[in-house]
């Protein structure tokens, strides 16, 4: 039984843009919407009349407009968006000037810089203009090894206004995972930084930077920004300047936004690479404009005189999806840091201290808090927070109870969930609906998502493979040197033909029109047979206050799967037999005889993405006596040797 945890108010369902978007759709095609229901119905089945109007209503800025809004929707890869259309992308995300405040950065330490609409635009013109000068053009890759500073988010707009491809990894990075990923895709430029800081100590970046630059002969140049150091010495550096030394001098600039088709590279992002080299998946820039505004506009409920914070780095899809903010105009803070420095109040009092409306982050974080019994509400002044976005992996229903309970009761909870894939989501939330415990609100506008059993066929209210059964702009163009499209239609579309499969465990639920998320299916666990999603599990045991973290994977075991479930322990508590009854009998009574793991397993630490999500499947490779490779994708790869010949696994 879905629980009811807010509705909207009238006033607050009439000022939304979603509900100026339904009126807009009505007086265009004499339909008589009243719901986000019927919107999102006619919008999966008048797909070329939705984004259509999604163009009209975003805005979106181009030089010459499409001939034909798709060929075929049908068509799974290889649908052709837009045809004829010439635009850029940072001219979309650059359309004010003002004194309005575009950028407001705070660093973990008292570091922390504002920069205005005008301001920026200047900074990215004259920034455009010197990369012109060392020959970036259309096409050209240019990379990021750094923080999330506004010098990061000027050096893509510039980049992207000369219509180069952009790519992006945090400093936090081992310089091994960034050339798996930077040393793929050959950049012409890289921009890195001299240094970061990170619960409170100062780490020198240069020598990974220094690793990462003479591991990849195509760069041309190397920018490096102060941070950690007024003008640090660069000279260990190849082909290295100072990034103030590069950017043109003078005042006064205008950017020459490069015109290009809808499907021209804007963005190469990186799978997770814990299985093997990342996939270098290549978004058309158009495609991922139009979805992204579509999100921050109609989903997110984005205006003007918002002020947007998520906590996120650039290695993560969530920094491009802030930055799409832009095109908006609302002001957009970029935090660089441990978010839970120096005591899980910090990310509170920067949203009291700078007035911050639209605030995102993490299922982990969210259920840190919780298991902190951290009551920001108590303490903070949140008047002008109005909406929490979420996602990085499934939010429990009491994590989506903790929100309303100890964050604020009046707020719009936005869980979504769609992935680096489509650079936006699947399932996200509507300004206009309510929003039950555990459940996203609905498939976004324009995605045709299912939830698909093993034969190919929807379910409602019980757990399938999310699917999407029709082309949307914001799919990859193509993998990074996989001319054939092979490793593309494997990734997404062999196991349902011409439909494409996520790699999640969904329920979608008639009555609410909802989504519940449950985890990879590709982590699935199948003891006897019998699918169970991790999260399943996760959503039980870590309930109780001796469990800090969990991670639950199968183990090959006489012919069938075992459930091994390891466990973090809170702080002061001990894996007894006391404490493993309790979880045993928690997980027998909440869920599921099926569910009770066969071993449970006390561990330091679980490990995690850079993207905050648990790593299964590098774990269930150590279990299984699999190799492991590229641990430096990992936040925290240190400790995987831990879990390597635990003598428990053997009986």
């Amino acid at each position: 039984m879905s629980r009811l945890l807010w509705e909207p108010s009238e006033k607050r369902k009439r000022n939304a843009n979603m509900t100026a978007f339904i009126e807009y759709v009505n007086s265009r095609h004499g339909t008589g919407f009243g719901s986000y229901r019927e919107l999102y119905e006619w919008s999966v089945n008048h797909i070329s009349d939705f984004w259509a109007d999604m163009w009209d209503f975003g805005r979106i800025r181009a030089s010459r407009r499409y001939d034909r809004v798709i060929d075929d929707p049908g068509k799974m890869p290889g649908a052709k968006w837009f045809e004829g259309a010439r635009l850029n992308f940072a001219e979309n995300l650059l359309r004010y000037r003002d004194d309005r405040a575009a950028f407001i950065f705070r660093g973990e330490t008292q570091k922390s810089a504002t920069m205005t609409y005008a301001e920026l635009y200047e900074l990215v013109a004259r920034l455009a203009q010197s990369l012109r000068t060392i020959g970036v053009s259309p096409g050209d890759r240019v990379a990021a090894y750094m923080p999330n500073m506004i010098e990061t988010a000027a050096a893509m707009l510039a980049a992207t206004s000369i219509g180069a491809t952009w790519a992006s990894c945090a400093t936090d990075i081992g310089p091994e995972a960034v050339l798996d990923r930077f040393g793929q895709i050959e950049p012409k430029v890289l921009f890195t930084v001299d240094g970061y800081y990170y619960k409170g100590k100062v780490f020198n970046s240069m020598p990974n930077a220094a690793r990462v630059v003479n591991g990849i002969p195509s760069l041309q140049k190397v920018l490096v920004v102060p941070y950690a150091n007024e003008k640090p010495d660069i000279s260990g550096i190849p082909k290295s300047a100072h990034f103030h030394e590069f950017v043109s001098a003078g005042k006064g600039a205008e950017i020459r936004f490069e015109q290009l088709p809808f499907d021209h590279p804007g963005y190469i992002m990186f799978s997770s690479g814990t299985t093997g080299k990342p996939k270098c998946m290549v978004q058309g820039a158009g495609g991922v404009l139009i979805n992204q505004l579509k999100e921050v506009l109609l989903h997110n409920d984005l205006k003007r005189d918002d002020v947007h914070f998520y906590i996120t780095t650039c290695s993560w899809m969530m920094w491009n999806w802030l930055l799409s903010s832009l095109a908006v105009g609302a002001t957009v803070v970029l935090y660089d840091g441990n978010p839970m420095y120096p005591d899980p109040g910090a990310m509170w009092k920067l949203i009291q201290d700078e007035k911050v409306t639209i605030f995102g982050t993490s299922a982990t974080y969210i259920d840190y808090l919780r298991s902190q019994a951290v009551k920001p509400r108590e303490i903070y002044d949140l008047s002008a927070l109005r909406s929490i976005s979420q996602t990085g992996s499934p939010l429990s229903a009491e994590g989506f109870e903790y929100v309303y309970r100890e964050i604020k009761k009046d707020l719009h909870f936005n869980s979504l969930s769609g992935g680096t894939d489509i650079n936006g989501c699947f399932a996200i939330g509507s300004p206009i609906q309510p929003v039950y415990a555990g459940e996203l609100q609905s498939a976004g506008l324009g995605m045709k998502v299912k939830a698909y059993d093993e034969e190919g066929k929807p379910l409602y209210d019980r757990q399938g493979e999310l699917v999407c059964e029709a082309a949307a702009p914001p799919m990859p163009l193509y993998f990074w040197k996989d001319p054939s499209g092979e490793k593309y239609r494997d990734a997404y579309f062999t196991v349902y033909p011409g439909v494409w499969r996520h790699g999640d465990y969904i329920t979608v639920h008639s009555k609410t029109g909802g989504i519940t998320f449950y985890g990879r299916s590709d982590s699935v666990l199948k003891p006897s047979g019998v699918r169970i999603g991790t999260a399943e599990i996760y959503n039980q045991v870590e309930k109780l206050v001796e469990v800090a973290d969990s991670l639950a994977i199968g183990q090959n075991w006489e012919g069938d799967q075992r459930i091994i479930l390891f466990v973090k322990l809170a702080d002061g508590h001990d894996l007894s037999e006391e404490l493993v009854n309790k979880i045993r009998k928690t997980l027998r009574e909440k869920a599921s005889p099926r569910h009770v793991p066969a071993k449970i397993i006390g561990v330091p630490d679980i490990p995690y993405t850079m993207n905050m999500k648990k790593v299964e499947s590098a774990v269930t490779n150590i279990v299984n006596g699999r190799p492991v490779v590229n641990r430096d994708a990992l936040m925290n790869p240190d400790v995987l040797t831990y879990y390597e010949n635990l003598p428990e696994l053997n009986t």
